[in-house]
């Protein structure tokens, strides 16, 4: 008797294609899913092919914005991954655009086709925040719950890779700056979390392994203030820096400037985000809800940030490290 093989499940990833989507379609690929990229731009997605078989991975172009075009990147699914965000706002781009309005669309077109779900805010979500973003994510988050009870979300701290923007943001400015501001002195704490582990988080949400209507809040092995991550960013690119406190008022008049620039380096909003810190809530740790309570050791910046800042250091001081 012939076997009939089953079809591969079909995941849409809404925002496949950016920094933390690139990881996640690879995970799932390896693990024999079909991936829809859903992507505002398909023409730029070119780069996640690569990551699986022949066919296996394909883009669709998705604007949250446009209901249809949501309803359609999700015909045919069987799990529905939202990670879009953005971290300022730029003209019709805003925080309640993406984060609520964009959530909920994306939860209701899943529930149409009876598809799961799995969505990303962050830490540090909360209706109370004195921070916009803070805000837009919690309203994202009641949006899913209040769709799809079952939904998984997962809060992650300061994601860090090879194409992050915060270690690649600031060993560049290290080039030719000869200080790195600390915003309130740079006493803000992070937990940063490997994109590599936040990427398996998902894929195992998509395997079922995951508790179905729980939040889960991701951060790596390390709680460190914003001071610490700058420096230990120096010392993996060999370069000596001055770290110059800011207060908050400070920050607060510079962000107001740079605010204004097409692709701001400091926002308003940013400033009041850095007020709180971004690590794994007690609750979260005593319910489990964590990298360690899914079964996922999570890796170290120390481990991992060699393997791709070497390209900062001084010309001709370096040799490039085995990837992790």
């Amino acid at each position: 008797m012939t076997e009939i093989l089953q079809k591969p499940k079909l995941v849409t990833v809404f925002g496949g294609s950016g920094f933390i989507g690139r990881h996640v379609v690879r995970a799932l690929a390896k693990r024999g899913y079909q991936v829809r990229a859903a992507v505002r731009r398909p023409d730029l997605a070119g780069h996640l092919q690569p990551l699986g078989n022949v066919g296996q991975i394909q883009a669709v172009q998705t604007n949250l914005r446009v209901r249809w075009s949501v309803d359609r990147a999700v015909q045919g699914a069987d799990h529905v991954i939202n990670l879009v965000g953005i971290l300022h706002e730029s003209g019709r781009q805003s925080f309640s655009a993406v984060h609520e309005f964009g959530a909920r669309a994306v939860a209701e077109a899943a529930r149409g086709v009876g598809a799961g779900l799995t969505h990303m805010s962050a830490i540090g979500a909360d209706r109370a925040s004195g921070s916009s973003y803070a805000r837009s994510k919690a309203a994202g988050e009641k949006a899913v719950q209040e769709t799809i009870a079952e939904a998984v979300i997962l809060r992650p701290s300061i994601v860090f890779g090879p194409e992050d923007d915060f270690y690649n943001r600031f060993a560049n400015m290290a080039r030719f700056s000869p200080a790195l501001p600390l915003v309130g002195g740079g006493t803000t704490r992070f937990q940063p979390v490997y994109v590599g582990d936040v990427a398996e988080m998902f894929a195992r949400s998509v395997d079922g392994k995951l508790t179905p209507s729980a939040t889960y809040e991701l951060g790596g092995p390390e709680v460190m203030t914003f001071r610490e991550c700058l420096e230990e960013m120096l010392d993996v690119i060999q370069r000596k820096r001055m770290l110059v406190s800011e207060p908050w008022w400070v920050a607060q008049m510079q962000a107001a400037v740079l605010g204004l620039l097409p692709n701001p380096p400091l926002t308003s909003d940013q400033v009041a985000l850095l007020k709180q810190d971004n690590v794994v809530s007690d609750t979260a740790k005593t319910d489990k809800r964590t990298l360690e309570g899914a079964g996922i050791t999570p890796r170290s910046t120390s481990a991992v940030l060699p393997t791709y800042l070497w390209r900062y250091r001084e010309t001709g001081q370096f040799k490039r490290p085995t990837e992790a």
